[in-house]
């Protein structure tokens, strides 16, 4: 996996702006896979942030790369962790949840839809994805807004303009490092 590819669908998560990103990727091997894991995570934990693989699929990875703090903070919001208990989510803790939601990605086909809390989906739209059965949108974005449009308009704008930015370092030739913020 390339530090273009990475940065083309994690960029607001390494600059810090967003809790996580999910992105899929192919592999050749599990010892590809595993390397690169490695690799990453060298660069990534020391600054808080975590690639681990949610499902495998073949020669496919379902990559999520997160902010621990970040997403300790999210889930641990009361509205947040009640919603997340509705769904059989007994503990708030991040790493708990985590495990939910691998065991749940691999019995399941598709996502579970409480997978927005752990993206900084607002959960006004998690809830309003729920409860209207992915219809009723006000509008399209990074996810389904049923919330405060203007809110999110300006949070996809930030994601694009922190994407096409770090697209743009990184083709110059910055270094990986320099861009996690």
């Amino acid at each position: 996996m390339s530090e273009e590819y990475l940065v083309k669908y994690c960029a607001p998560t390494m600059a810090g702006i967003k809790t996580g990103n999910l992105f899929t990727c192919d592999f050749s091997s599990k010892e590809e896979l595993l390397a690169d894991l490695k690799r990453y995570n060298q660069l990534f934990v020391p600054r808080g942030l975590f690639l681990i693989p949610l499902k495998l699929m073949g020669n496919k990875a379902l990559l999520y790369l997160f902010r621990k703090d970040m997403l300790a903070h999210d889930l641990a919001l009361s509205e947040t962790s009640d919603l997340l208990e509705s769904f059989g989510y007994k503990d708030a803790d991040y790493r708990t949840c985590l495990s939910k939601l691998v065991r749940k990605l691999k019995t399941m086909e598709g996502f579970p839809h409480e997978i927005g809390l752990f993206l900084s989906y607002p959960i006004e739209d998690v809830k309003g994805f729920i409860e209207n059965h992915a219809e009723n949108f006000k509008m399209v974005g990074y996810w389904k807004v049923y919330g405060d449009e203007n809110a999110a308009r300006k949070k996809f704008s930030q994601y694009d303009r922190c994407t096409s930015e770090y697209r743009r370092r990184i083709k110059k030739g910055t270094a990986l490092e320099s861009l996690v913020i």
